[in-house]
């Protein structure tokens, strides 16, 4: 597929015009806080916008079965800093994460999007949100990835910069094909399992390129 057609597919899918997996209800969501968005949003800070953005998304929750009052934290697992994990079962995590990467929650969103349309076989699936300690969190489940043996970052690299991401600095890519960024793929985000490489916790960006 030419990175043109790629680009278009990926548009298509950040818009909702076409489905992945786990794409609902997060591509109702981007509709909904893309249809809400103010004209006069360069006018405002970008905590007031995010904070707007959150008071919508709790709204929307609550009128769409979205909204997690009471959510198990007993199983906890480990925490990095954007997000909380917790065991599910054998085969699950519960994941809480505040969007602390990112400028506003469509931004966070689009990110679940990328993440879903790249790495099928570790998609997040939006449970919900909730609040923990008066801070909005969204709930997402993914596949628990058994760790066989370590990572090598170097295969890491030629994996991505064959497929158009090139090595920025540290573990963060860019692909100028595509115009999108991808971060954070240390040895504790990109998992192996019998030789398989599994991207569980990637930070993707669009640019004003794509």
């Amino acid at each position: 597929m030419s990175n043109h057609a790629t680009k278009q597919q990926i548009r298509d899918v950040l818009s909702g015009k076409s489905q992945i997996r786990n794409g609902e209800p997060i591509q109702s969501i981007t509709r909904y806080l893309k249809s809400g968005q103010k004209a006069d949003r360069i006018s405002q800070s970008e905590q007031q916008f995010k904070n707007q953005e959150a008071a919508r998304l709790i709204d929307f929750a609550k009128r769409n079965s979205l909204w997690i009052e009471n959510f198990n934290t007993e199983k906890y697992i480990s925490e990095g800093a954007e997000q909380k994990v917790y065991l599910m079962n054998s085969y699950h995590v519960f994941k809480l994460n505040d969007s602390i990467y990112f400028t506003s929650w469509l931004d966070y969103l689009n990110n679940l999007l990328l993440h879903n349309y790249f790495f099928e076989d570790t998609s997040y699936e939006l449970l919900g949100f909730t609040s923990v300690s008066n801070t909005l969190y969204s709930l997402v489940k993914q596949n628990y990835i058994q760790i066989t043996e370590a990572t090598n970052l170097s295969s890491v690299k030629q994996f991505l910069e064959a497929n158009g991401f090139k090595n920025v600095r540290n573990h963060d890519y860019y692909n100028p094909d595509l115009g999108i960024i991808l971060e954070d793929l240390h040895d504790e985000n990109v998992l192996v399992n019998n030789g398989i490489y599994y991207f569980i916790d990637t930070v993707f960006y669009l640019t004003a390129d794509f």
